[in-house]
C-alpha cells in the first residue's frame, strides 16, 4: 500500500500547463555571439568551413534530412576532449559552461541548434524537439544542460518535463542541479515534484537553484508529511529537504521545528534553527529561545544553508 507521501508524490506526475514566467533568473546577453566566439576561436579551418558551408545550406534549403545528418556528423568531427580557450566571453556564461562540465561537443551542439533556429525559429523549432525526443543519455543531458540557452526555451518545456519522469540519474541531474530551467518555466506541481523525487533519490538538495523563490505551501505539507514518514522508520532527513517550509509554518510544522531544534542530531538542529531565524512567523521566532548558540551562528554567517553540512 502506498504511503501519504508517495501517493503526493505520484499526484505530481501527471503534467498540467501553466502561463510562461515572465522573469528568467539567468539570462545570457547575446548568447549566439558567445558560442561563435568559442567556435571560432577553437576550431579548426577545416571543420569550422565544413559547419558554416552545412549550416547555411540546412537554413536555405530547409532540409530536414541535411539538419538530422549534420547534427549526428558533429561527434565524430569535434573531439569532445579538446581544452577550448573561454577567454572572449563574459563570466556569468563560463561560469555556467564550469558548473555544468561543458565539453566543446557539447558547445558545438548547441551553437549549431542556435544558429538554425535563429535563421527560421517558427520552421526548425519543432525538428529540434524531435531530435530531442530521439537523443540517447549523453545527448540528452546536453539539451537539459544547456536548454536554457535556446532562443524561446519554454517552447522545449515538455523534453524537461519529461525529464522528471526518468530513473536514468543523469538525465535526471541535468535538470535538477544548478540548472534555471525548472525554476524559470516550471508550474509548482512540476517543480514540486522534482524537488521530492531528487530527496527520494537521496540527490543532492542543495544543488537546487531557487528553492527560496520556488517554495510553497504544498510542497511545505507534503515535506511534513514524509520527514514523519521518515522518522517514524528510524531514518534520517538531509537537512537541506526543510528549506521550503520556511515561510509556511502552519501548526504541525512548528511541532516539526520543535524536534528539529531539541534532536540529538546536529544537523537537525541547524536545519530547525535556519528554517525558525527566516520565518516570518513569529511562533517559529519563540521556538530559538533557548538555543542562542545557533542563533548566534547564524547572525555571524558562520551557520547558512551553504555551510549546514560543515
Amino acid at each position: 500500500m502506498e504511503n501519504t507521501w508517495q501517493k503526493e508524490f505520484l499526484s505530481c506526475i501527471h503534467w498540467m500547463p501553466l502561463p510562461n514566467l515572465t522573469h528568467i533568473l539567468m539570462h545570457f546577453e547575446d548568447t549566439k555571439l558567445q558560442l561563435s566566439k568559442i567556435i571560432e576561436g577553437n576550431i579548426n579551418s577545416k571543420t569550422k568551413e565544413w559547419l558554416a558551408d552545412k549550416i547555411t545550406t540546412i537554413t536555405h534549403t530547409k532540409s530536414t534530412k541535411d539538419l538530422y545528418l549534420t547534427y549526428s556528423l558533429l561527434a565524430p568531427k569535434i573531439d569532445v576532449n579538446h581544452a577550448f580557450d573561454t577567454s572572449m566571453i563574459t563570466a556569468e556564461l563560463i561560469n555556467y559552461l564550469k558548473i555544468q562540465n561543458g565539453n566543446f561537443l557539447q558547445i558545438a551542439r548547441m551553437y549549431f541548434l542556435i544558429k538554425v533556429l535563429e535563421a527560421d525559429e517558427e520552421f526548425f523549432s519543432e525538428k529540434v524537439a524531435n531530435i530531442i525526443e530521439v537523443a540517447d543519455t549523453s545527448e540528452l543531458e546536453t539539451f537539459l544542460k544547456f536548454l536554457i540557452l535556446l532562443p524561446n526555451p519554454e517552447k522545449y518545456k515538455m523534453v524537461a518535463v519529461d525529464a522528471l519522469r526518468t530513473n536514468i540519474s543523469p538525465v535526471f541531474n541535468a535538470l535538477a542541479y544548478y540548472n534555471p530551467y525548472p525554476s524559470s518555466y516550471f508550474d509548482d506541481q512540476q517543480w514540486n515534484q522534482m524537488f521530492l523525487k531528487t530527496a527520494f533519490m537521496q540527490g543532492n538538495l542543495s544543488a537546487i537553484l531557487n528553492i527560496d523563490k520556488r517554495a510553497n505551501k504544498d510542497l511545505a505539507r507534503i515535506i511534513s508529511d514524509y520527514a514523519h514518514e521518515r522518522w517514524a522508520a528510524g531514518r534520517e532527513i538531509d537537512p537541506d529537504f526543510w528549506r521550503p517550509v520556511i515561510q509556511f509554518m502552519s501548526p504541525a510544522l512548528l511541532e516539526d521545528m520543535k524536534r528539529l531544534l531539541n534532536s540529538k542530531n546536529k544537523f537537525e538542529n541547524r536545519a530547525g534553527a535556519l528554517c525558525c531565524y527566516f520565518s516570518d512567523n513569529l511562533d517559529a521566532k519563540k521556538l530559538l529561545n533557548g538555543h542562542q548558540n545557533l542563533i548566534q551562528q547564524i547572525e555571524n554567517a558562520a551557520l547558512s544553508w551553504e555551510t549546514i553540512k560543515e
